[in-house]
């Protein structure tokens, strides 16, 4: 088993965690895949904040349309993030808004690796 820590340094609490638990089962090269696969895909959470934060200043719902929420982002940019409440009930949740993004990457990019 690949060392996870070597593979991607920029893992931390439960992202790291879920990721050695799916990526146990794999070879040195399934591994070496799906951590260039992850990391080329995954969001990190500083973003999400960032543009999270950008909601007050500038457009609310960019993080959603990050996270491939089309739908949540139409409704944030038209409502002004939910009259801002939406936008800070995700400047606080936007470690879960990620982590939940990146879980479903990782489920896709270990079929990926897995298939190589």
């Amino acid at each position: 088993m690949a060392n996870i820590y070597q593979l991607m340094p920029f893992l931390e609490g439960e992202e790291l965690l879920f990721v050695q638990s799916i990526i146990k089962d794999l070879n040195d090269q399934q591994a070496q895949q799906f951590a260039s696969i992850y990391s080329a895909r995954r969001k990190d959470p500083q973003i999400i904040l960032l543009t999270t934060l950008l909601g007050f200043i500038i457009v609310a719902g960019v993080q959603r349309f990050l996270l491939g929420q089309i739908g949540m982002g139409i409704l944030f940019l038209f409502t002004g993030g939910f009259c801002l409440i939406g936008t800070i009930i995700d400047l606080i949740n936007y470690k879960k808004l990620s982590f939940e993004y990146n879980q479903n990457v990782a489920r896709e990019s270990i079929i990926i690796a897995r298939s190589l």
